[in-house]
Order: structure tokens, then C-alpha cells, then sequence
């Protein structure tokens, strides 16, 4: 799959990939230009807007359940804050510029025999993560039987507290701790995660590829909490400048894409309909930074609306998630259209970032709820006495 994709990007993009077919007669090459069908880019385009939005609607309602759990256990919560928003698109520039000169230097079957072993095993995790929820939500009678067999492993290593007190009043604390509980269930849908992983390492099929990639953007959006509605602002802003950069203003980003093939990006062939579901290979993608970025701004609005019907106000709705999921609808659409009045790679996130910050802040600004939702944090920050 790593060599029929030509125009593939590391960056957040929505890209129609089209691919050059060798033909060899008379040790000439002649390149054709893949044109897709219309009903072939209706097909891959629809997978892909639909694909988006329902890892964003997933993702923003099951951080609600993730933000409610952290309250009740009292864990304290990794959260973005305005400087590290503001130093997030810096440290990824760094980050891509790297990986650029480590692919200068470096073989590039040894980079993606890393990467494969890398996107094999977090694949797993994550994709096991995301269904994990819905198998423990179904309930039927055999299943029921099956999770009455239970197992628990407890490991730790344990250290007296206090070296100067007796024996006897020693009380030994854990270095290390790992409580695990599971059922038969949790190890047959592990089971199930790993064969999904044997099949993306062995065959690189883009199905698999896009099982782990919804995989990857539910997780990222329920996990990533911007605690307050300006640092989602600070860091989209910032994505939206480096972004821009590195499509337009050097060849770092597309350099990257093209050394290696993971689980980046989802893809949807074009030529579905002529070749058939195995030997499709011109595919349209959109990037999963065009899915996490503006899905985790999103599911903070979400958890805005809560708080507010939580609040006791009787008109409070999804007001807001509405707003800026309407607004990301229409930022893809318009993505796509662009990509194919000016047939070439668009950075999403140039039309993403302006309508998903645009609309839900008019939108406060028109119910005269501009202080109270940039008041607004996740979890309330801790102030030092004076």
C-alpha cells in the first residue's frame, strides 16, 4: 500500500491521492493520471465526512464520562494549558523536522519496520480501549455467564515507609503498583484487537488501517482536555499557522508522508467501484490531526453545555456543541470542494480553524455568553494563597 500512494501527507490533510501507473514496453515509461469517477469520489468522500464526524460525536460525549469518573476517583487530571497550547505547534515542527533528517540518514525499511511495530502495539491498546465500553454495555444471558468467571492480578514491589522504626511498625508502601481485573470477555476482545494488528502488520490493508485509525481519534478526543475554552483557541491558532507552513512553505511535511505508511490518516479508495474491495488502491484521506485538533475543541463545548444544564439554568442545551459541529461539517465540505476546483492537497485545518473558533464565539457573543464560557475550566485549577 506504502508505494501506491503518491501524494500522501503527514499533515492534517483532506488529499486526493493520485496515483502514476508504470507501464513498461520498449524500457519506456508511460505515466496515466488516475481520474476517479464521480460516483467513486461521492463514495470516498461521503466514508470519510461520515467517518469524521462520528469519531468527534463518540469522542466528545465519552470525555464526559472520562471527565465524571476522574471527579468521583479524585485522579487529577492531565490537562492542556495555555502554554503548553502555545508550544505545542513549536515542539511539533521540531518534532517533523527530526523525523525529516532522520530520514535523510537513515535506511527507510528501518524506519518502517519501527513504525510497524510501534503502530502494531498502541494500535492494539487503543483500539481495544474504544470497544472495550461497548462490549461491557452488551448484555446477553450467555455473555452474562461467561463474566462470572472474574480474575484479578495484583502485582507490586514494596519498601519499608520508615527504615528507623521496628519490624513491627513498619508499614510497607508500593513502588510499584498494577491491579488488573478482567473477565473472559475483556480477553476475547483483546483477542480480537490482536488479529485486527496481525492483519494490519501482515497485509497493510486499508480497512485495517482505518479500524485503527477511528481507533486512535475516539481515544485522542476523549483524552485530550483543553480545560479552558482560550487555550483550545491558542493551540488551534497555532496548528492553523503551522500547518499552512509546512504544506505550503517547504517539502518537510510531504518528504515525511512519503518515507513511511501507519495508521495516520484514514483512506477510502476512489476506484472501489472498478476494482473491487482487495485490488483498490487510488485512495482519497483525510488526517487524523483534521479529526483530533478540532474534535477535542469540540468535546469541550460539549462538556460547556453540561455545565451549564448542571448549573440549574432551565434553557441550557447543546447549544454550543451544535454550533461548532455544524461549523466542522461545513469546513470538510468546503475542503473538499476546494480540493477539487483547485485539484491539489488542502491543509483542512485552513478551513476548519477559522468556522470552529467562528461560529460557537459569535454564538456566545449573541446570548451574551462571552464571560461566563471563557470562565469556563474543566477542572477548576488550584490558586495559591497570597
Amino acid at each position: 500500500m506504502s508505494g501506491s500512494i503518491e501524494n500522501a501527507t503527514l499533515s492534517p490533510l483532506l488529499d486526493t491521492i493520485d496515483i502514476l501507473n508504470q507501464t513498461n514496453g520498449t524500457n519506456t515509461t508511460q505515466k496515466e493520471v488516475f481520474v476517479a469517477s464521480n460516483e467513486g469520489m461521492l463514495l470516498s468522500y461521503s466514508f470519510l465526512l461520515i467517518a469524521a464526524l462520528l469519531c468527534v460525536y463518540f469522542g466528545s460525549y465519552r470525555s464526559i464520562t472520562r471527565k465524571d469518573k476522574q471527579k468521583k476517583s479524585g485522579e487529577k487530571p492531565d490537562v492542556l494549558t495555555a502554554k503548553d497550547a502555545a508550544m505545542f505547534p513549536f515542539i511539533a515542527s521540531g518534532f517533523l523536522f527530526g523525523i525529516y533528517v532522520v530520514i535523510l540518514l537513515v535506511s527507510k525499511e528501518y524506519i518502517t519496520f519501527v513504525l510497524n511495530i510501534y503502530f502494531f502495539l498502541i494500535g492494539i491498546i487503543a483500539l481495544f480501549r474504544a470497544i472495550h465500553p461497548i462490549v461491557m454495555k452488551i448484555r446477553l444471558p450467555l455473555l452474562n455467564k461467561i463474566r462470572e468467571r472474574q480474575f484479578h492480578i495484583c502485582l507490586s514491589e514494596n519498601k519499608p515507609s520508615d527504615s528507623t522504626t521496628t519490624k513491627s511498625t513498619k508499614k510497607p508502601a508500593d513502588l510499584m503498583h498494577i491491579d488488573l481485573k478482567f473477565d473472559l470477555i475483556d480477553v476475547g476482545a483483546l483477542f480480537l484487537c490482536v488479529l485486527v494488528g496481525v492483519w494490519y502488520l501482515l497485509k497493510r490493508h486499508w480497512i485495517a488501517n482505518n479500524i485503527f485509525g477511528i481507533a486512535f481519534s475516539i481515544n485522542a478526543i476523549e483524552i485530550l482536555h483543553f480545560n479552558k475554552v482560550l487555550n483550545g483557541i491558542v493551540l488551534l491558532s497555532g496548528l492553523f499557522v503551522y500547518d499552512i507552513f509546512w504544506v505550503f512553505g517547504t517539502n518537510v511535511m510531504i518528504t515525511v508522508a512519503k518515507s513511511f505508511d501507519a495508521p495516520i490518516k484514514l483512506l477510502f479508495p476512489q476506484d472501489l467501484i472498478e476494482n473491487g474491495l482487495l485490488a483498490a488502491n487510488k485512495f482519497a484521506m483525510l488526517g487524523l490531526g483534521d479529526i483530533v485538533v478540532p474534535g477535542a475543541f469540540i468535546a469541550l463545548l460539549l462538556r460547556y453545555d453540561m455545565s451549564r444544564k448542571r448549573s440549574g439554568k432551565k434553557k441550557a442545551s447543546t447549544l454550543y456543541f451544535n454550533v461548532s459541529f455544524i461549523a466542522y461539517i461545513i469546513a470538510l465540505v468546503v475542503t473538499i470542494l476546494i480540493l477539487q476546483i483547485f485539484k491539489h492537497a488542502q491543509p483542512a485545518l485552513l478551513y476548519i480553524v477559522p468556522l470552529c473558533l467562528i461560529f460557537p464565539l459569535l454564538t456566545a457573543l449573541i446570548c451574551r455568553d462571552w464571560r461566563t464560557m471563557f470562565a469556563y475550566e474543566d477542572h477548576a485549577t488550584e490558586k495559591k494563597n497570597e
